[in-house]
């Protein structure tokens, strides 16, 4: 399969902001796994603001631009060296990818990021795809990092794009709140009842929130590619995805 997984900050770093050392080590083993037994993977991830933030002692995300981009600038080369280093462990090559939404929305520049991408696949390397938050304004900016995900899905024809999250899935109400609510194994249509599920809040690290993610889905599964949205605090859950069990949402593609 051609799988892209995007994987949030709170699955990357502690609630300090910190690498998560432990839990990134094991994704990138599972997700090399993944690749040896055949499969092509994408890796869309954030972090990089969040690990900046950790890295110069703040423990909250500013509001002021070039806060942010100080600390997308700082996180990204801690982010990218961890990559590099965990995936050589296991044989593997990652490359770097950086977009702002003005470049996904010029034509031929999506074309050159589609080139790029399916050649670093044909060479069995792993690209990871994360925003340039050192460059984006409020003007360019993609927003978060389930909308990219869902672009870069529907950019390489993916089968299937799995968002890695610290909730389980899409619940009937909010389980931190509601001991009632129950997890929605299978959603084969977003409706407007769906999208009425989805709240507004993210960590305070991250950006977005469940509603980012119920319109990640609707972007991919009109193109045909099921999204799962999966819990992250154990990366196993990759291999059960893979092989259709566990416990997640998973949004059916229309086909």
């Amino acid at each position: 399969m051609r799988i892209v997984i995007k994987v949030g900050t709170s699955t990357l770093a502690h609630s300090t902001g910190l690498l998560n050392i432990k839990r990134v080590e094991q994704m990138c083993k599972v997700i090399s796994d993944l690749k040896n037994a055949g499969n092509e993977i994408v890796l869309v991830s954030s972090g990089a603001i969040g690990m900046g933030l950790g890295k110069i002692g703040l423990t909250e995300k500013p509001q002021d631009i070039p806060t942010k981009q100080a600390a997308a600038a700082i996180g990204q080369c801690e982010l990218m060296y961890t990559y590099d280093k965990m995936f050589s462990e296991h044989n593997h090559t990652v490359a770097q990818i950086l977009l702002t939404g003005a470049f996904v929305a010029i034509e031929d520049y999506g074309k050159n990021l589609n080139n790029t991408l399916f050649r670093l696949l044909e060479l069995g390397v792993i690209p990871i795809v994360n925003e340039n938050d050192t460059v984006t304004t409020d003007e360019i900016v993609i927003g978060d990092n389930d909308t990219l995900g869902a672009t870069v899905a529907n950019e390489v024809k993916a089968d299937l794009l799995i968002i890695l999250s610290d909730i389980d899935g899409l619940y009937t109400g909010d389980p931190n709140k509601d001991n009632n609510a129950k997890l929605i194994e299978v959603v084969p249509k977003i409706t407007s009842e769906i999208e009425a599920l989805a709240g507004n809040e993210g960590s305070s690290l991250g950006t977005g929130g469940m509603i980012t993610k119920i319109k990640a889905a609707k972007a991919v599964t009109e193109k045909g590619i099921d999204m799962i949205i999966a819990n992250g605090k154990n990366p196993d859950i990759l291999y059960d995805i893979v092989e259709g069990k566990g416990t997640y949402t998973r949004f059916l593609g229309m086909k």
